[in-house]
């Protein structure tokens, strides 16, 4: 059996415009992962820059049309933002695996597992928005998700404190408050979906707080104050609550620390 580098593997999956490109590779990448036909090996200097197609176009978040899911095309918006964000969260997944180097093995097997996922996500809600009548980039999109992962890319505690821990946790809480819109406007299918999205991503963002928690012990740092500090260099004005409690819990998040991520003011909208 010829085995391929896991590091040149991840990156070809990373570095894919194409979206049906990087669906195909992604899967196939995972899927050698675990019949050990990937292999770690000696990483590469650099990092792919993560591909994506050239629509949709990026704006800033105050430009983007108005997800209002009473009516068909607002409804369009709103899937069209999240099979976004999930295209967004397979590039990270890859990028967590291709970037940092020196951590266990399992950490890759996690990542590139997930990355899977999120091919599943976004294929499972891209259908879904084609039933309503739209397809990917056919709206415009932001890139803040993404931009947290530039900006984190410098350390590996950092990222899984702000991307998994941080931006994506902020999925489990809002996840519920859509599903009740769709809901009240009849989409049972779309409220369906996001049942699935938010049992899995509890999955995703407990990945994200065990390298957390593994990366604050071997640097002999209290978990507690470090993600407070990083909220507080990277994330202005903080978290914004409420917060999912259950979900945040049965993802690793302490009942201590949620209690005092509530209590801090600017957090708190």
């Amino acid at each position: 059996m010829q085995s391929s580098g896991f590091f040149v593997t991840v990156g070809a999956c990373l570095a894919a415009c194409d979206v049906e490109e990087k669906l195909a590779l992604t899967r196939a990448a995972a899927a050698d992962w675990l019949s050990g036909r990937v292999v770690l090996e000696e990483a590469p200097e650099t990092v792919p820059v993560a591909g994506r197609p050239e629509r949709p176009v990026l704006v800033r978040p105050r430009e983007l049309p108005q997800r209002r899911p009473d009516s068909p095309e607002g409804r369009g918006v709103l899937f069209h933002a999240i099979v976004h964000i999930e295209f967004t969260a397979i590039n990270l997944a890859l990028d967590h695996a291709c970037r940092f180097r020196d951590m266990p093995v399992e950490y890759y097997g996690d990542w590139l597992r997930i990355a899977a996922e999120e091919v599943d996500h976004f294929e499972m809600l891209r259908g879904h928005l084609r039933g309503l009548g739209y397809d990917y980039g056919d709206f415009p999109a932001h890139g803040g998700l993404w931009q947290m992962a530039e900006s984190t890319a410098y350390d590996v505690l950092a990222r899984m404190a702000l991307v998994p821990r941080g931006l994506e946790a902020r999925g489990l809480d809002v996840n519920p408050g859509i599903k009740a819109k769709l809901i009240e406007v009849g989409d049972s299918r779309g409220a369906a979906l996001l049942d699935i999205i938010l049992r899995d991503e509890v999955g995703h963002v407990a990945a994200g707080d065990r390298w957390f928690r593994h990366l604050c012990a071997a640097r002999d740092l209290e978990p507690q104050a470090t993600y407070r500090a990083l909220i507080t260099r990277h994330l202005k004005g903080g978290l914004r609550g409420p917060f999912h409690r259950d979900a945040r819990l049965a993802a690793g998040f302490t009942a201590d620390e949620l209690s005092a991520l509530e209590q801090t003011p600017h957090e708190v909208s």
